[in-house]
């Protein structure tokens, strides 16, 4: 992904609020799946990491991205923001 498309990406994530919070339990296999099944829906997520999880946001990012498949395109503070290309109904057109 190049910095154009990360760039635009950027643009879209402002208006949608996070759709999961990753508390004390931090990352387990269910987060995972649902994360999975968000992004072949929606392509482009944010994510909040709540104050009760010990972890770091970006190696969070990191690991969430490496165990869906996905590209992490922005970690600000404590919200994350992945997108993937559905296979199935692909709405995001990014520039070239």
């Amino acid at each position: 992904m190049n910095s154009k498309q990360r760039a635009y990406l950027k643009g879209l994530a402002m208006n949608i609020e996070p759709i999961f919070r990753v508390g004390k339990a931090s990352i387990t296999p269910e987060l995972c799946n649902a994360l999975r099944e968000a992004l072949e829906a929606r392509e482009l997520i944010k994510i909040a990491v709540l104050n009760n999880c010990d972890d770091d946001a970006k190696e969070l990012a990191t690991l969430i991205s490496e165990r869906t498949g996905s590209e992490t395109v922005q970690v600000i503070g404590k919200r994350i923001i992945l997108y993937k290309p559905s296979k199935t109904k692909a709405t995001i057109v990014l520039p070239k």
